[in-house]
């Protein structure tokens, strides 16, 4: 094994990676983008989870049998040096680009919702300068940084109770008032909210106990579904159909519905202690990219994780459309579901490798 590679995550680590990386930006928009499936929208996130559990078997298997590898060794042994390396700077180039894309989404809510008047590069930069400084501790640090996320950020969901008890319980009813296009359209969108954990595959060498990894995975998945859950509920009781549509961001109106004497604005509020949730995201992706470059230079190296930023507040200051950006960051959630999907062609290969070496003996 890899001497850079030392087991340090325990599960209480895996549990929080899963979760904090997955939810990021995706909890302020949930609502919208499950609208297209209307008031019926709010038991999705189970079947988003009942998803992801499913196609975390993969994962865990093929890591299994590469348990000091991550997904990087994996391609160079199963497809040889140069093709796993091509392979490997395709999930570089996606990590980087994730990282852009949800660091520019925190940055457009922010300049919306409270800094209409002034340029973001000052925020830009102090949020890709926070990140580097977790990622340079190594995914220890990050996970260590994804517990105490989840502890400031956790509680928010209290303030969900105005929500329930302003909103309309009937509404939850009935459970499949859609279409069948209608179904796989907000399919479609609203599984990007599950996007994160495919990033146990990178990570997977580093966990204490490699053979427990699936079951703190799905805990931390849950957890996420538990957030989801909650919040599409509260929406779906809230919102009417036509706010579920057209409202990008509905979390921060239920946080609007808030009545609280000491506090003006619970919205502000939500938004600036958000920015650690974005951190823990984008602090995972920049690591992954960051090991991506490690195993393509066969360096270890720091430096990778600076020249991975610097990259990265390029993309973001590149002299293009609002259109393309958006197009960008849109479809490259989508290319996440084929990293997901990934690890089963990954254990075919495996499979057929295995038998011809058989064969040969």
């Amino acid at each position: 094994m890899d001497v850079t590679k030392k087991k340090v995550l325990n599960g209480y680590h895996v549990v929080f990676l899963v979760q904090n990386i997955m939810i990021g930006m995706a909890l302020l928009s949930l609502n919208n983008t499950l609208s297209p499936v209307g008031y019926s929208q709010w038991w999705f996130p189970i079947l988003f989870g009942i998803i992801a559990n499913i196609t975390l078997i993969p994962m865990v298997w093929i890591a299994l049998q590469y348990k000091d590898d991550d997904l990087f060794d994996i391609h160079e042994k199963l497809f040889g040096k140069w093709i796993g390396k091509l392979l490997n700077s395709l999930l570089i180039i996606y990590a980087i680009v994730l990282f852009a894309a949800v660091i520019n989404t925190y940055l457009d809510l922010v300049q919306i919702s409270a800094l209409q008047d002034r340029t973001r590069i000052g925020h830009l930069i102090l949020i890709i300068l926070l990140a580097v400084f977790i990622v340079k501790g190594g995914i220890k640090s990050i996970a260590r940084f994804c517990i105490l996320t989840f502890f400031l950020t956790g509680w928010l969901i209290y303030f969900l109770r105005w929500g329930i008890a302003q909103g309309e319980i009937s509404h939850l009813l009935p459970l499949f008032n859609f279409t069948a296009s209608e179904f796989l359209d907000a399919t479609k969108k609203g599984y990007t909210s599950m996007v994160g954990y495919e990033i146990l595959m990178v990570f997977f060498p580093y966990i204490i106990h490699p053979k427990k990894a699936f079951k703190h995975a799905s805990l931390g998945i849950w957890l996420t579904v538990f957030f989801y859950l909650c919040t599409a509920i509260v929406g779906v009781m809230y919102f009417s159909e036509w706010q579920l549509k057209h409202l990008f961001y509905p979390v921060l109106k239920l946080f609007q519905a808030v009545d609280l004497s000491f506090v003006e604005r619970i919205d502000t509020l939500g938004i600036t202690i958000w920015v650690f949730l974005i951190l823990t995201t984008a602090g995972g992706y920049l690591w992954m990219a960051k090991k991506g470059i490690d195993s393509v230079r066969n360096k270890n190296s720091q430096y990778h994780i600076y020249g991975m930023a610097v990259f990265a507040f390029i993309v973001l200051n590149l002299p293009v459309s609002k259109v393309f950006q958006t197009t960008l960051y849109e479809n490259v959630f989508y290319v996440s579901y084929g990293v997901i999907l990934w690890p089963i062609i990954l254990c075919f290969i495996h499979f057929l490798r295995k038998k011809k070496i058989e064969v040969i003996k």
